[in-house]
């Protein structure tokens, strides 16, 4: 099987900024408590005309554009998303559409907010045996229209975003070089949309009970999420044949930077070598680590040859997590 990795990533938020300071004129919640329980500052909020595929199209056009791969080149879409346009259709087969991409496979994957590295995933899996030439993942999320502005414990939380990265061949070597899914169904109610689905339809009386937003059991999820970090980042680790110390840079979901630090401590990874940007961002879910690592790039954090860690947690319960040595153009055979 061949290698493949990441050879581009772009990202996409919206304009409107949604701070601890406006937050507190909305519910009854301080800027105070939201920075010291979660780490968050700011968050951004999409408009009411922007839906996940609109996002989603800018951040793959830039994540194109960094690859230097034309949208003919794709034949593989895959958005991470529980916030899609519609029930279906797909909003990979509309973002398919508004790219110029020819009839390729295109498919939503929803595993919350471990979204991203299940996609990266599959997407590896398919490019490495020779299946797809070029796969293009995103993960994009409007947790807003999701999200309950009258329960302070869960309204503080969450933003809207959108990343992109294109998975093709690089280098023996380079690209990822394994991953970790699991999941535990057990705690699907910790983190969940109550109605909406075939198990509770969205009726008036749902709607009067705003069983539409998300409800989550904020204590649980967090030592879920301290625990399955430090166990998805070591068993990653173990598959890739490298060893904590060895980690360039660890991009974690941008959660809560409570998690992130406890994770670290665990871990010992040095928080020089951590990417962290809740603070601005909230937890933009499947998006939040196409953003960081974005980002990382823009500030030449991220160089070929690095070997990076990504890890996402979250609904269902899910987990997942990706060691690479970074390919980008410099690493493209």
């Amino acid at each position: 099987m061949r290698s493949a990795g990441i050879l581009g990533v772009g990202y996409a938020v919206p304009e409107r900024r949604l701070t601890n300071f406006d937050l507190e004129k909305m519910v009854d919640t301080s800027d105070e408590w939201i920075t010291t329980r979660t780490g968050i500052k700011e968050r951004r909020i999409a408009g009411e005309d922007t839906a996940a595929s609109d996002l989603a199209v800018l951040a793959a056009e830039r994540a194109l554009a960094q690859a230097r791969v034309e949208p003919k080149d794709i034949d593989l879409v895959i958005v991470a998303t529980v916030t899609g346009d519609y029930v279906f259709p797909s909003t990979a087969c509309l973002v398919q559409d508004r790219l110029g991409i020819p009839t390729a496979a295109a498919y939503d994957l929803a595993a919350g907010c471990s979204g991203f590295v299940y996609a990266l995933d599959q997407a590896w899996h398919a490019v490495r045996v020779g299946a797809y030439r070029h796969a293009l993942v995103i993960g994009s999320e409007v947790l807003s229209r999701i999200t309950d502005w009258q329960d302070r414990s869960t309204c503080v939380l969450f933003g809207d975003g959108a990343g992109a990265v294109v998975v093709g061949p690089t280098e023996a070597g380079y690209g990822l070089l394994a991953t970790y899914l699991g999941s535990d169904g057990s705690g699907a109610e910790k983190l969940y949309v109550p109605a909406g689905g075939s198990r509770r339809p969205l009726t008036a009386e749902a709607l009067a009970r705003r069983e539409q937003y998300v409800r989550m059991c904020g204590n649980d999820v967090f030592k879920f999420a301290v625990r399955v970090i430090e166990d998805a980042t070591l068993e990653v680790l173990r598959r890739a044949g490298l060893s904590p110390d060895e980690i360039s840079l660890f991009i974690p979901h941008q959660a809560n930077i409570r998690i992130i630090d406890a994770a670290a401590r665990r871990l010992g990874i040095a928080w020089d070598r951590i990417v962290v940007n809740v603070d601005r961002y909230g937890n933009t879910s499947a998006a939040s680590i196409p953003i960081a690592m974005g980002e990382a790039l823009e500030a030449g954090r991220i160089r070929p040859g690095d070997h990076i860690v990504c890890v996402g947690f979250g609904a269902g319960l899910t987990w997942g997590a990706a060691a690479m040595r970074w390919a980008g153009r410099d690493g493209q055979s």
